[in-house]
This record gives C-alpha cells, sequence and structure tokens, in this order.
C-alpha cells in the first residue's frame, strides 16, 4: 500500500496495514495491564497497615510512592515515545514492570521498607499512560481523537481489576498470588504487543535532543494549563482509587472487602465516562464539559465534607465525583490533542500526566494527615471543593482564552449548496 494510501486509510479510519481500531484495543488493553500492576498496593493497604502495624500516614505513603513514581517518571516516557513510539515502549514499559511485580509479590511484603522499595519501581507500570496517548493519537484525525483518547483512557479501569481480585486472590491463593498473576499479563501483553503493535503512518519522530524538547515543551502554555486541569481531574480519580478503601473503613466501619468492592465501583463509573467526555468534547468543545467536570466535583465533595450517611447520600456524591473525575480526564486529552504541536504530543503528554498523578500523590497524604490531626477526613474534602471551585473558575477564564477555537464545539457542515434553474432565476 502507498503512503497516501496508507494517509488516506489513516484518515477515514479505516483498513490499514494494521487497523486504527485494532491499534486502540491493543494501547487500550496495555494501558489497563500496568495500571493493575501499578495499583496492586492499594487495596492491601489496610492488611499492611494491620500486619506491620503501620499508622495512618505509614499506610498512605505505601500507597502514594508508586503513583508519584509513575507520575514523575511520564515525563521522560513521554519523550521517549515522541522518539522511539509505541511500539517499541509499550513492551519496553510492560517488561520492567515485572520485576518489582515478582519482588513484592515473593519478597516484598515483610517490612515496611521493602514495601517502599517494591513500590518505587512499580511507579514504572503508571508511566504506560504517556505511551499510549501519543501512540493512539497519531492513528486517528482530529475530529475523532477525543473519543479515541477517551476509550484509551477508560485502560484506567485496571485499578479496577486489582480492587475486585487482589484482596480476595490474598484471602484463597495467598500473598504472592495476585502478584504472579499481574506478572503473567504482563508478559503476555508485552509478547503480543511486540509482534502486532505499529505506530501511525507518517509518523513525525523528534530530532532534537530529549533535553530540549522538554525543555520546549515546558514553554508551552497548554502544558502548564492541562497540567492543573489533569492534576485535579485525573488526580482526583487516582487519589479516590489509592485512598478510598481507608476513607470508607475508618469513617464508615466498612470491612476490607466491602470497601474495596465500592471502591472499584467508583472506578468503573470514572472508567465509563471517560470515553463520554472525550467524545462529548469532540461535538461540545472541551471547555464545556470540563467546567461541568469542576462544578460537579465542587458540589460532591463539599456534601461529603459533612460525612453524610453512606446510604444513599455519601454513594451519590462519591458517584457523582466519580463520573465527573473520569469525563474530565478525557475532555482534557481532547484539549490537549487540539492545542498541542504534533511533533510534542507525548512530551506534552508526560508533563500533564506527570500533574495528574502528582496530584493523585498529595491527597492521601493530605487525608491521612489531616484525620491524624483531627479525627475527621471532613477537612481535607472542603480543600478538594475549594480547589475543583478554583480550577473551575481557572477553566472559565484563562483557559478558555488561551485554547481559542479548539476549546469550542467544532463549526456546524456548510450546507449542501441548492441547485437552482435558470427559469427559477429570471423571476
Amino acid at each position: 500500500m502507498s503512503t497516501a494510501a496508507r494517509n488516506e486509510a489513516r484518515a477515514l479510519g479505516s483498513s490499514s496495514p494494521r487497523p486504527p481500531l485494532l491499534m486502540l484495543v491493543l494501547a487500550t488493553v496495555g494501558f489497563a495491564v500496568n495500571f493493575w500492576a501499578w495499583a496492586l498496593l492499594s487495596p492491601l493497604g489496610p492488611r499492611f497497615k494491620d500486619l506491620l502495624g503501620l499508622s495512618g500516614s505509614q499506610q498512605a505513603l505505601i500507597v502514594a510512592v508508586p503513583v508519584i513514581v509513575g507520575s514523575l517518571g511520564r515525563i521522560p516516557v513521554g519523550a521517549l515515545t515522541d522518539r522511539f513510539g509505541g511500539r517499541v515502549m509499550f513492551p519496553l514499559v510492560s517488561l520492567s514492570t515485572i520485576v518489582p511485580v515478582l519482588f513484592v509479590g515473593l519478597a516484598g511484603q515483610t517490612s515496611m521498607v521493602s514495601l517502599l522499595v517494591g513500590g518505587f519501581f512499580l511507579g514504572i507500570g503508571g508511566t504506560a499512560f504517556a505511551v499510549g496517548i501519543p501512540f493512539v493519537n497519531g492513528w486517528f484525525p482530529p475530529e475523532r481523537r477525543g473519543l479515541a483518547l477517551g476509550v484509551f483512557g477508560a485502560g484506567m479501569g485496571g485499578t479496577a481489576i486489582s480492587a475486585l481480585t487482589t484482596v480476595k486472590l490474598v484471602s484463597s491463593q495467598g500473598p504472592a498470588s495476585p502478584f504472579l498473576i499481574t506478572a503473567l499479563a504482563l508478559a503476555a501483553y508485552a509478547s503480543v504487543a511486540w509482534v502486532l503493535l505499529r505506530d501511525a503512518p507518517g509518523r513525525t519522530v523528534p530530532t532534537e535532543p530529549l533535553g530540549a524538547r522538554l525543555a520546549a515543551t515546558a514553554r508551552l502554555s497548554i502544558t502548564w494549563q492541562a497540567s492543573i486541569l489533569y492534576a485535579v481531574a485525573f488526580g482526583g480519580y487516582v487519589a479516590f482509587s489509592v485512598y478510598l478503601p481507608a476513607y470508607l473503613k475508618t469513617a464508615y466501619g466498612l470491612d476490607q472487602a466491602d470497601a474495596a468492592n465500592r471502591m472499584a465501583g467508583f472506578v468503573l463509573v470514572a472508567v465509563i465516562l471517560r470515553p463520554l467526555g472525550g467524545w462529548l468534547s469532540d461535538r461540545l468543545g472541551p471547555i464545556p464539559v470540563l467546567a461541568a467536570t469542576y462544578a460537579v466535583v465542587t458540589l460532591g465533595a463539599s456534601v461529603q465534607a459533612f460525612t453524610p450517611p453512606l446510604m444513599p447520600v455519601g454513594t451519590i456524591a462519591f458517584l457523582m465525583m466519580a463520573g465527573a473525575l473520569g469525563a474530565g480526564s478525557g475532555a482534557t486529552f481532547a484539549l490537549v490533542s487540539g492545542v498541542a504541536p504534533g511533533a510534542k504530543v507525548g512530551s506534552v503528554t508526560g508533563l500533564v500526566g506527570a500533574a495528574g498523578g502528582l496530584g493523585g500523590f498529595v491527597p492521601p497524604l493530605v487525608m491521612g494527615y489531616v484525620y491524624g490531626l483531627t479525627g475527621s477526613y471532613g477537612l481535607g474534602l472542603a480543600l478538594l471543593a475549594a480547589v475543583a471551585a478554583a480550577t473551575l473558575a481557572l477553566t472559565l477564564t484563562v483557559v478558555r482564552k488561551a485554547a481559542g477555537p479548539h476549546g469550542a464545539a467544532p463549526p456546524a457542515p456548510a450546507p449542501a449548496p441548492t441547485m437552482v434553474s435558470p427559469a427559477v432565476e429570471t423571476r
């Protein structure tokens, strides 16, 4: 197939040597499997607390370390993806994640130090996000990228796999079992990805040194604006996905399995709404979707700050926030794909993704600290409401102005010309 034909097939989203839909599915599966590994410590946080006699802050630190490493690691991984492509980076990240998974499963659950070391390198799995965004972005035309990136983002549901299976596997098969199963899944995916993945035809490969590209990316206004948006949207999702079991157990007295199942429900709602956020951004523009996101989070966090009864008020508040955070995460990268230069999408994604992960690192530590001081999580949730309200104001002012036409709904197609007969024209 010629280059022109490949580009035409790509633009139409139809058949090609590797169809865009197949590439999207493989990228999404890779994201999910790596996120599954990335989130293995979170459901076991209460178990480690009881087993090792940890304080609330120590428990929060153990589940937060993979988050911060995976977040910061996205910066170089995103830039490396611009250079080497997803076909190389997806298998590489997946294989690298196997080592810490096996370490924690077989030898790393005996002390806080070993959990911190294992969790540090487990953060590699979280960098897969910075591989997938530029990879998927290259396979779809601009008018379909919001939905495509939203579907890819649904791979964050890998945290739900961890939440639903980890505690049950530890109880029934032993503490190493979820880690061994995840390692096998990572190895299988790396093999399939190496055989089937291909980078998009016509992909622009940057030639500048890594440092120069990162410096140029840091000078783009979209980088910092999207970083703030994503730190609240995806950061809020990550924070709840890693800390919600501990919160529910402490604030409402739920057992570990029930708390993990409810956290999985939170994750699933966010996962389902992320593609919807991308799809709505394709049609309405990302700014209205983002504004709705932060308005809903402000409301939900304000309600939950008073620790209302879990059924139904607390459940409704958390599910509202889950849906809004998922949709907002999808809308953020719809904005990035429209504004960021094509050859820098990976680098921008790395920095924005890092901000999102760091946004998830801070709240669990704050929540643990606030609870230790006050015996309540109310102040921590009130702070979340205030941050969401400030982000809403930023979205409607600075971000809207900077995004310009990329933040608005795409123009309606021009009406088809009407054929008028000469006889009618002379009347």
